[in-house]
């Protein structure tokens, strides 16, 4: 069964549709967006998390395109490199939108024609899925036959592909999910899709992760990663460091996954980390769960060290986190 997340994307003739992440699962909303602002801004206010950012830029840029239609071509190719960057800048610490813009960008330039913008937006659906299920399978050769998993906030395309991958093997998985505050990503989004393909999940907060891995009861921990440096950082949402170092000081696994390394950041002083609007922690779904009098903190991301990464699975194969020059082998830079 396809879970409803891994397709909550979708171009359609008067705009991009969008699930609202925030709402789901108790509502299934889907948000309108006409234009490429109007994309932007989903964005920017968590409609969508994860991946979804990603396939949601690939058509902006398609919609952002067919404003261009009978402009001469070097004009509309320049509104349109704006419309990457504006899309770009909406969540800086992923490198995955630059990816989306430059699928497009690539299609677009070498046509010669922005409407060859649509052209690019499906070839970069299509690779974006092909490397994520590739990615899965990689990251289910590593877990035992009967193995528990715990994962932090919402791994997206990259779970469900590994979930599947293990199935396929015969595997059995269960999971342990961290609720993920403020916006519950893992209670809601990972928890729920879990479920829906049939996998034994047990939610618990984000505070009790370190006692669950210092029980015994956890075979791996299996994150995605929003970046991963080219010496080997792994940058994801809030708390994946701290769960990192209580895997290694109990002696479980750390599976950091990405599609690939990123060569524009050779160290972490190269990733910008979001922070977002402390008030954001002072409430839970948009009701208060803090007295406003106080102050909230919110760094969106934290940065784990390569000596707390096992390995680093990516869509070519896995690597240590000292090794992932190799990812590149071959390859003009």
């Amino acid at each position: 069964m396809q879970p409803v997340l891994a397709d909550s994307v979708r171009l359609t003739d008067d705009g991009v549709l969008i699930l609202d992440r925030r709402r789901f699962p108790f509502e299934r909303e889907w948000v309108l967006c006409r234009t490429a602002e109007e994309v932007a801004r989903a964005i920017e206010d968590m409609v969508t998390q994860s991946s979804g950012p990603y396939f949601a830029v690939l058509f902006g840029m398609v919609l952002k395109a067919r404003t261009l239609e009978n402009q001469p071509f070097e004009q509309a190719r320049a509104q349109l490199g704006e419309t990457a960057l504006l899309l770009e800048n909406t969540r800086r610490t992923n490198n995955a939108l630059r990816k989306a813009t430059r699928v497009v960008l690539e299609h677009v330039d070498a046509a010669q024609d922005v409407q060859e913008a649509l052209t690019g937006a499906l070839e970069g659906d299509r690779r974006y899925r092909s490397k994520s299920q590739a990615l899965g399978e990689h990251t289910a050769n590593l877990l035992p036959d009967d193995a528990t998993v715990m994962t932090h906030c919402w791994a997206d395309l990259y779970l469900t592909e590994t979930v599947r991958a293990a199935q396929h093997q015969g595997k059995r998985l269960r999971f342990f999910c961290t609720e993920t505050r403020p916006y519950l990503q893992g209670a809601r989004l990972t928890a729920e899709t879990l479920i829906e393909m049939g996998v034994d999940t047990t939610l618990i907060t984000d505070g009790m992760g370190a006692a669950v891995l210092q029980s015994g009861q956890v075979n791996a921990l299996v994150t995605a990663a929003d970046r991963v440096t080219m010496d080997g950082h792994v940058i994801n949402k809030v708390g994946t460091l701290g769960l990192a170092v209580a895997a290694h000081a109990f002696g479980v696994p750390f599976h950091a996954q990405v599609q690939a390394p990123d060569l524009h950041a050779p160290t972490a002083d190269h990733v910008e980390i979001e922070y977002r609007d402390g008030a954001e922690v002072l409430q839970v779904l948009g009701r208060p769960s803090a007295t406003p009098r106080v102050k909230g903190h919110y760094p969106a991301f934290d940065v784990t060290p390569p000596r707390f990464v096992t390995t680093v699975v990516t869509d070519r194969g896995v690597y240590g986190a000292g090794q992932l020059d190799e990812y590149y082998e071959g390859e003009q830079r």
